[in-house]
């Protein structure tokens, strides 16, 4: 089968962090480690896997930033080398083994990309403490090989697909999955909403987790990607019904914000800054530095950028005892100035992918209730998709996806069944 890869050296690092900063080549092109690729897919492992024909596969934020080596180097142990990239995933079930209950040949899927203890084939008794609470997301033997064997090998380490040497992403023709990660798609929702299933989900338990206390005060939602996009939309499909504040650069983005139930849409600077002041806030100038501000604020700020930018913001913007929930990849950044987080007694707390949730007095995984959702407001969530690439042209992808300005993009999608 045909399928992106990606492997990681110091050469790639060294070319990314040089030449990279002026030819994007050297990050996606042929001097890269990224690759389309003849690879095979091997047989099914064991009882309870499935075999899937990828229909659609998104890129992520995350994955520009592995790329071009410009994430932290933090996680680099908790994946496996060379790896076939996709971790938000729409496929069709091929072939299933002994085990698979609920699950039909020909039936669309979402997967759930995060490797539990029990995909690597640890019994329920030998399962670290996130996955017994049912979080794979911080699963603890991410960086350890599994009990499962595929092709005579032990399951290599990782904490997700796309960054797994064993087990394919979804930038491929197909790919394995564990039942526990599949979770059938109603025929209603068309593809192109079923693949943000994935992305909707990191906002949707984000929400479910650190929610508005009241719907008298207001929330600031910063950023202009999907995943602040999905924080908007599981913030009113979960019900809040107060005031919601979007901040995006674009107007197309403004638009989605809208669209998704954004109730004001401001740009960074000038427009936030007035947004804020319209909380009650007072500003002040030090003698050195930016402005700062007293009184309103923002009770409760979900930070999807993670930029020494967007921390500094929210740290300024909260209100005393507010709550700053970071969704962006936040990774090393010098100089950031902490004052605000003990001088307005402030909580910050960061979340990463999905698992069970509790929502409307019941249990169920974060896939199950977004999907619940997607059908029951009928949001027109398929328009965060801008451009989808046959396989094939993953480069065009990629550019599309690393520059939105330049190419207006939100979601960029791969379909490995065209071309």
């Amino acid at each position: 089968m045909r399928a992106v890869s990606f492997d990681v050296s110091l050469a790639g690092f060294a070319l990314a962090r040089t030449l990279g900063r002026v030819w994007d080549g050297a990050c996606f092109g042929t001097i890269s480690g990224v690759r389309l690729r003849e690879t095979s897919l091997p047989p099914l492992p064991a009882e309870g896997w499935a075999r899937l024909r990828v229909l659609k596969a998104g890129i992520c934020g995350t994955d520009i930033g592995n790329l071009t080596f410009a994430a932290s180097p933090a996680m680099e142990p908790f994946g496996s080398f060379p790896a076939v990239l996709g971790h938000e995933i729409l496929a069709e079930v091929v072939e299933v083994a002994p085990g698979v209950g609920g699950i039909e040949i020909g039936q669309r899927v979402a997967v759930d990309p995060l490797l539990s203890c029990s995909v690597r084939g640890w019994g329920r008794d030998q399962e670290c403490s996130s996955c017994r609470a049912g979080r794979h997301s911080t699963c603890e033997m991410a960086g350890e090989e599994g009990r499962l064997e595929l092709g005579g090998e032990p399951l290599a380490r990782g904490l997700t697909l796309g960054y797994h040497r064993s087990l394919p992403g979804g930038w491929g023709e197909q790919m394995l999955a564990h039942r526990s990660q599949l979770f059938p798609v109603d025929d209603t929702l068309e593809d192109h909403a079923a693949v943000l299933i994935e992305p909707l989900s990191v906002g949707m338990h984000a929400v479910l987790n650190a929610p508005p206390v009241h719907s008298s005060e207001p929330v600031l939602v910063v950023g202009s990607g999907p995943i602040a996009l999905a924080t908007v939309w599981a913030l009113r499909a979960t019900g809040f019904k107060g005031e919601l504040f979007a901040q995006t650069k674009r107007s197309h983005e403004a638009r989605l914000a809208r669209l998704l139930g954004a109730s004001h849409v401001v740009s960074p600077g000038d427009e936030a800054r007035e947004a804020l002041v319209g909380t009650g806030s007072q500003a002040y100038m030090p003698l050195v530095g930016e402005e700062v501000y007293s009184g309103g604020g923002f009770p409760l700020i979900y930070d999807c950028v993670g930029s020494g930018r967007s921390l500094t913001q929210s740290l300024r913007y909260a209100s005393p005892r507010g709550r700053i929930v970071l969704l962006g990849c936040a990774a090393r950044i010098p100089r950031l100035d902490l004052t605000f987080l003990w001088a307005r007694e402030l909580a910050v707390r960061g979340f990463v992918g999905y698992g069970l949730e509790r929502f409307r007095g019941a249990t169920a995984h974060t896939f199950a209730i977004t999907h619940q959702l997607l059908l029951e407001t009928g949001s027109p969530v398929q328009e965060l998709v801008t451009h989808v690439y046959p396989l094939r042209h993953y480069r065009d992808a990629l550019r599309a996806t690393a520059n939105r300005r330049r190419f207006k993009s939100v979601k960029v999608l791969l379909d490995p069944t065209t071309g």
